[in-house]
């Protein structure tokens, strides 16, 4: 399923209709190039989620941990990871076997060691917006996520 973003206002919004979906919990892969919107994307999703305090990348830190009303969300930035072992060091096992959201940036760095993703996001440049590609095995998933982006227009609001 692909989707055009005209702006980061279109990408926040939906990473907001995105939550319902993921709020039960899974993996989800986060993947584009740098300044792609990732980040912006979890910040809104996060949001929705109920959260209100600062959401920054953790570009430096790998792993940043948001408690919301319904559990854990987890924000993994995998890009200066020089190894995919280096995710023992920071309890990845741990992280992914908990009942939580993981979302997780730059996955291709931690191959080997992820589990497949639950559902794949991928924004990618498109002219002077971005492109979003969402996937999953899930069909039920798929068409949920394709439910909860449907009703938003050209602009990201809901239509």
């Amino acid at each position: 399923m692909r989707i055009d973003l005209p702006d980061s206002t279109a990408t926040e919004a939906i990473g907001r209709a995105l939550w319902p979906v993921l709020q039960s919990g899974g993996c989800v892969y986060l993947q584009g190039d740098l300044g792609a919107g990732k980040t912006t994307l979890v910040r809104a999703l996060l949001q929705a989620a109920g959260w209100q305090g600062l959401v920054k990348s953790p570009t430096y830190t790998l792993v940043e941990s948001y408690r919301v009303a319904t559990g854990a969300i987890y924000h993994f930035d995998l890009y200066r990871l020089a190894s995919p072992e280096e995710l023992e060091y920071i309890g990845m096992r741990d992280y992914l076997e908990q009942s939580a959201l993981c979302l997780i940036e730059w996955p291709e760095n931690g191959r080997g060691m992820l589990p497949k993703a639950d559902v794949g996001v991928r924004l990618e440049y498109a002219g002077a917006g971005r492109r979003l590609t969402l996937t999953s095995d899930n069909v039920s998933r798929l068409e949920r996520l394709a439910a909860a982006v449907s009703g938003l227009d050209a602009a990201g609001k809901p239509g």
